[in-house]
């Protein structure tokens, strides 16, 4: 047993729980790390941020070169795409990041052990292996770090193939005719971008009358209509009745608007669900010993991340806050110093959401929904990409920064940009809203010519009422 004695076990080898062993690891623990799959990187690395974004890459390649770059005199006779080697090149990203955290693992010596956990008591981890093979792990603290799953619609029976989650809509193994998602956010959103770019009719039904809801309605309105130009068909305001399969192979989906009218038949040959996620907490024991939960399903925890059962932590998507790898990486980052003695923290007001669309959107803090909601009083600057020089060489000036900051003391409460390459763009005003910057801040700092960031810095004197170029 004394091999299995450990400081710190660690339950899911996701972005959460693997940055938190590391973390541990590195502040002197001897860590744990369990997870029911031998391919570490929990959803994110295995079937969900990596796969789709190389996806999202290869798709794109292929678009600019047959749509975008004519205008760069650039053209491509009898252009084709083999969607296999796209699917291998996905497989060899992901193969090689999730192998990367098994040497990640061996070189901080957090000790890996693969099967099914189960907590058995505040401090004892029993993890169920291969052909009914059990072993005991004990150690002070254990982390509930098991992700999230996919929401599917009552009485829909997924089979990957033809009814898919995300996860078999990115395996696919061929261009379907007529993809149907439901669900308009960020999933549905850039996995029916890759299938567009390659030839599918992609229809997006969404419950609500606007896309991404948590978004900033006017970027998630310009999103809209980017989308509408390259093709995708939305169905707002609408939800699936009911999915028949045919026996040609098809299925039959029945789609009501909320508002008025009877359920319409449509015919595809894929439907997504993309109607969420939900906390992956079942079958871990966590109500036997008393683990409490919030209403809506998360594990109930306090500023430090102990539940309700001292000794017992959770992180990531099984806890309240966005459904996202890099809040769930600083939040075991924290965790870890925390159980260190030392002062681990998360700036929640500073976490950024990208989505990986064209183009991409990109946000951080507060909307100009939530401001006006709470009745803050604040300053708006905006900026279009279309005055921005680097955009204009390159050829794409889609979108604009638009920047919110305190109407008295300045500060900048929110940062929301619609662009390409916004995902990268916004870790400026991230850094910005950690060290608590204002508008003028950003707008008296000196950023290279010519370069797509100025149009933060011209967003941010816009917002000081002295924008240079526009």
């Amino acid at each position: 047993m004394s091999n299995n004695l450990f400081d710190l076990i660690v339950i899911g080898a996701g972005p959460a729980g693997y940055v938190c062993a590391i973390r541990a690891s590195q502040l002197g623990m001897k860590v744990a790390c369990v997870d029911k799959n031998p391919d570490l990187g929990g959803t994110c690395l295995n079937v969900g941020c990596i796969p789709s974004k190389a996806l999202l890459h290869s798709s794109f390649l292929y678009h600019q070169t047959k749509d975008l770059l004519a205008s760069h005199g650039i053209r491509a006779e009898k252009l084709s795409f083999d969607l296999k080697t796209f699917m291998a090149r996905k497989d060899k990203v992901v193969q090689d990041l999730t192998r990367g955290v098994g040497f990640l693992f061996k070189k901080h010596e957090v000790t890996a052990f693969t099967g099914e956990a189960y907590i058995t008591s505040p401090q004892t981890v029993e993890v169920k292996k291969a052909r009914g093979r059990k072993e005991t792990l004990q150690a002070k603290s254990i982390v509930v770090a098991t992700g999230s799953m996919p929401v599917v619609l009552p009485d829909l029976e997924v089979d990957e193939k033809q009814v898919v989650t995300s996860t078999g809509a990115l395996s696919l193994s061929k261009v379907p005719e007529h993809l149907m998602i439901v669900g308009g956010g960020y999933i549905g959103l850039e996995i029916g971008s890759v299938w567009r770019r390659l030839g599918a009719k992609v229809t997006v039904i969404e419950m609500l009358e606007t896309l991404v809801p948590l978004m900033d309605q006017e970027l998630a309105q310009v999103l809209y209509r980017h989308l509408l130009k390259q093709g995708v068909e939305f169905k707002l305001g609408a939800k699936v009745e009911s999915v028949r399969r045919r026996k040609d192979q098809r299925l039959t989906v029945r789609v009501k608007t909320l508002k008025n009218g009877a359920p319409q038949p449509h015919t595809c040959d894929v439907l997504m669900v993309a109607a969420g996620r939900k906390p992956l907490t079942q079958g871990l024991g966590l109500e036997e010993i008393g683990v409490a939960y919030e209403q809506g399903g998360q594990i109930q925890v306090d500023s430090q991340y102990a539940t309700s059962v001292p000794g017992i932590y959770a992180i990531g998507d099984v806890i309240a806050g966005p459904m996202l790898a890099h809040k769930g990486e600083e939040e075991g980052i924290a965790l870890a110093e925390l159980l260190a003695g030392q002062q681990g923290h998360v700036n929640y007001a500073a976490i950024p959401s990208v989505v990986y669309t064209h183009p991409e959107v990109a946000s951080v803090g507060q909307t100009e929904e939530q401001l006006k909601e709470q009745g803050i009083a604040y300053k708006k600057g905006r900026f279009p990409f279309s005055a921005n020089p680097r955009a204009k060489a390159v050829g794409d000036t889609e979108g604009f920064v638009k920047i919110l900051s305190h109407a008295g003391h300045d500060q900048i409460l929110g940062v929301h940009i619609i662009a390409p390459d916004a995902g990268s763009l916004i870790a400026e005003a991230v850094v910005a809203m950690e060290f608590g910057a204002t508008a003028e801040d950003l707008a008296r700092t000196c950023h290279a010519h010519p370069s797509l960031n100025e149009a933060v810095k011209e967003a941010a004197l816009d917002a000081c009422g002295r924008v240079l170029h526009r």
